[in-house]
Order: C-alpha cells, then sequence, then structure tokens
C-alpha cells in the first residue's frame, strides 16, 4: 500500500511540474486513454497469473 501511495504522489508530483513548465502530460490526457493503460495492465497480471497457475499444475 505504501507503494501505491509513494507512486500516486510521485505522479501528482510530476503533474504539477509538467504543468507549471506547461509541457504535454507523458500520459493520455482524457478518461478512455488513462482507461486503456489501465486496461494494458490489468490484461499483463492476468496473462502472468495464467502462465504461472499454468506451470503450478503441471508440476
Amino acid at each position: 500500500m505504501k507503494l501505491i501511495l509513494k507512486s500516486l504522489l510521485a505522479g501528482f508530483l510530476l503533474g504539477v511540474v509538467f504543468s507549471l513548465l506547461k509541457l504535454p502530460i507523458p500520459a493520455p490526457p482524457n478518461l478512455p486513454g488513462v482507461t486503456g493503460v489501465v486496461g494494458v495492465f490489468v490484461g499483463f497480471i492476468l496473462v502472468k497469473a495464467y502462465k504461472r497457475r499454468k506451470v503450478s499444475n503441471t508440476n
């Protein structure tokens, strides 16, 4: 949980810095884009878990 909070804080601070420097954010600027990034992450985790489970069932 601490890692999640640290990541959220770091992201927030970077967002503030990018805004103050008038730079484009290095992430999708809208909800569908962010949802897509979350989907990629969830898909990656699910395949990783499936592979791990498949390997443990074959032993």
